[in-house]
């Protein structure tokens, strides 16, 4: 790995052509041109070109899809399914674009910041994508780069965005869930609130050694750039192969499923984007004995909301009382049921209730797998229901949990995931409801 040299950047014509489409696409031009087909009556019934264009676009477009994949109250499932996939296939930039950054960021030459620096990407995301690379002092790292035209477009991609959304949510919907997606598109540009997030949700994993948060680097690190120690890693999209090297996989499920309980239920700020290519196993000759888990991007990182948390500590009690008032009453405190829509919420919510009263030993009771399929059977209910609208937050929640469960079947089917999350959960429910997260 060797850091380019000048003379292996791109001619003058090709940066130029680049940065002409820049320069449209700072002016919403090329948006436009991309997404005026939303602005035509049954624009979703092509969700396979509205996710190519937002991840073409990148940055607040890319994010928006992976936003919109969360929205089981609103968006059509296959619409869901083709923008849930903007989080592995983002198309990476030219590394000299890249390289341009770094040397605007740290204003020296790239060669004295880093000693190599792969132009391979790691991997490429909606607002930044990760290059290995080995500091003057030997240690070896992952650099996350954002993307350089991301602040000075924000403002207009994201009022454009607002149009868009728009179109495809109903006007009652779209308000409340851009405020939160804007606000939450502001605080992932700052990279020195990742850093910060990452070294939080570290202390509070510190006394599990076999949990890893990667060290953050801040001699090399900006609000534009995040330095981070590298790690070998084993990928968790290859049970096959971690089973072939003798790693112990219902091991590393527990670990897993510990640390997220742990996030979730007792210190209330968790890592929000858990997905195979956020996880591994630490590639390392103790993988076979005392395999560790490592977490890395920290961006979506959530911190729930005390008033959030208590309401869900309600709910969840609601749900093992079989007390469906109580659960539509905490509801309507948080704002989830539209005006004029009161009974077909209570209709689709019974319904739920009802299966959850037939399933033997009650709903603390249930396995993984029966966890996972209500949990479908409720993301239909949740899309056919008008009138429902779920906060960013508790989806964030709700899909975290989720993936940790189909995590489970995926690597470690014979494990029960619900009976390791269990003792976290009650730990939950025995909080007094003002205790602050």
């Amino acid at each position: 790995m060797l850091v380019p040299s000048q003379d292996s950047r791109p001619t003058a014509w090709r940066r130029g052509t680049y940065r002409a489409g820049e320069w449209l696409r700072r002016r919403g031009v090329t948006p436009w041109l991309e997404l005026a087909w939303l602005a035509v009556a049954g624009a979703q019934r092509d969700p396979a070109r509205l996710a190519g264009a937002l991840g073409r676009l990148k940055g607040p477009f890319a994010k928006l899809g992976q936003l919109a994949g969360l929205r089981v109250d609103a968006v059509q499932p296959e619409t869901r399914e083709h923008l849930t996939a903007l989080r592995d296939r983002v198309p990476p930039l030219p590394f000299w674009r890249i390289a341009e950054l770094l040397r605007a960021e740290f204003q020296q030459p790239l060669d004295e910041v880093f000693a190599t620096l792969d132009p391979e990407p790691l991997g490429a995301a909606s607002i930044a994508q990760v290059h290995r690379g080995r500091l003057p002092d030997g240690r070896e790292v992952a650099v996350k780069v954002q993307y350089p035209w991301l602040r000075s477009t924000a403002t207009g991609d994201l009022a454009l965005l607002e149009r868009v959304l728009r179109r495809m949510l109903p006007e009652s919907g779209a308000t409340g869930l851009f405020a939160e997606f804007a606000r939450s598109f502001r605080e992932e540009l700052d990279f020195r609130r990742e850093a910060s997030m990452a070294r939080e949700i570290a202390s509070h994993l510190d006394d599990d050694p076999q949990l890893v948060v990667p060290e953050v680097i801040d001699s090399h690190s900006t609000g534009r750039v995040l330095t981070m120690a590298w790690y070998p890693t084993l990928s968790l999209q290859q049970p096959d192969e971690l089973r072939a090297r003798s790693v112990p996989m219902a091991e590393v499920l527990e670990h897993l499923v510990r640390a997220y309980s742990r996030q979730i239920f007792v210190d209330g700020l968790f890592h929000a984007d858990p997905h195979a290519g956020n996880l591994f196993v630490i590639d390392e000759p103790s993988a076979t004995s005392a395999p560790r888990v490592l977490f890395v991007d920290f961006g979506l990182s959530q911190r729930l909301d005390p008033e959030l948390r208590r309401e869900l500590r309600q709910g969840i009690y609601a749900v093992l009382k079989a007390d469906l008032d109580a659960f539509l009453a905490g509801m309507d405190r948080m704002d989830m049921i539209e005006p004029g829509h009161e009974a077909e919420v209570r209709k689709a919510v019974g319904s739920m209730f009802e299966r959850l009263r037939g399933e033997a030993g009650g709903a603390l009771g249930l396995a993984g797998d029966r966890i996972l399929a209500l949990k479908d059977e409720a993301t239909t209910l949740l899309y056919e229901t008008p009138g429902l609208r779920l906060p960013a937050q508790l989806l964030l929640y709700a899909k975290t949990l989720s993936y940790v469960f189909g995590l489970g079947r995926e690597i470690s089917p014979e494990t029960d995931v619900m009976k390791l999350a269990v003792p976290y959960l009650l730990r939950f429910l025995s909080e007094r409801d003002d205790a602050a997260p």
